[in-house]
């Protein structure tokens, strides 16, 4: 049977886009959180998404991330630096959430995409959970000490060795108009150092924290995708 044509002047219905995602970390615990996280908690993507281990530092991260964007698949993917930091502000506890507006590192700073949003899912994703806000700064080694207190002194209030790496390669590989964002699990703070008893608890409960955040990443970017007014 023939197909009836379309009414003079209709409007065909809107096609959906899958739209990538690409979420970085550095270590394999932070990986099997975020998969994990992802069989377990669930969550509607508006488009495919992957989890990549970048290994640790600056260099790896520029490295790994570079060769994944430029591949088809994922060239116009979103991308969120994910996994564990170092808290720089007291009052900072294992398992809160830190969401940049920033990352900065030896290139330069990078603002992130619509942080106050990414915000609010978090908060909706994980109720209770302490969120922090603000710049986001890159090391190429573990802080600990008195360098802990400089680092905090520049207005950070964490630290990682991959994030700004990530999001600034994210946005040097020709889409300078991606969405990036960087969101942190604390797992190590001024009160609560690794060296310290209570690491292997504080490990633990981070871990939790980093395999329930994928909800509000796709919450985030649906939102990013739908028409602005």
């Amino acid at each position: 049977m023939a197909a009836e044509p379309e009414p003079a002047g209709s409007t065909p219905p809107p096609q959906t886009v899958a739209a990538p995602m690409l979420i970085a970390c550095a270590l394999g615990i932070e990986q099997l959180a975020l998969r994990s996280g992802r069989r377990r908690h669930g969550g509607a993507s508006p488009g495919p998404v992957t989890v990549l281990r970048t290994g640790m530092g600056p260099a790896n991260a520029q490295r790994a991330v570079t060769r994944a964007l430029e591949g088809g698949d994922l060239r116009g993917a979103a991308v969120v630096a994910s996994g564990f930091c170092a808290g720089l502000e007291p009052g900072m506890h294992p398992g809160d959430l830190v969401v940049a507006d920033e990352t900065r590192g030896p290139g330069g700073s990078t603002p992130c995409t619509d942080t106050e949003l990414l915000v609010k899912a978090l908060v909706r994703a994980l109720p209770g959970r302490t969120v922090h806000t603000g710049p986001l700064t890159g090391s190429d080694h573990v802080v600990r000490g008195q360098e802990r207190a400089q680092l905090r002194g520049t207005g950070a209030i964490a630290v990682d060795m991959e994030s700004a790496a990530t999001l600034r390669s994210a946005l040097s590989t020709g889409v300078r108009s991606r969405p990036v964002a960087a969101v942190r699990v604390v797992v190590d703070a001024p009160e609560h150092e690794l060296v310290r008893i209570g690491t292997v608890r504080g490990g633990i409960s981070a871990f939790r924290v980093l395999r329930s955040v994928l909800p509000a990443f796709f919450e985030w970017h649906r939102s990013l995708l739908l028409p602005r007014r």
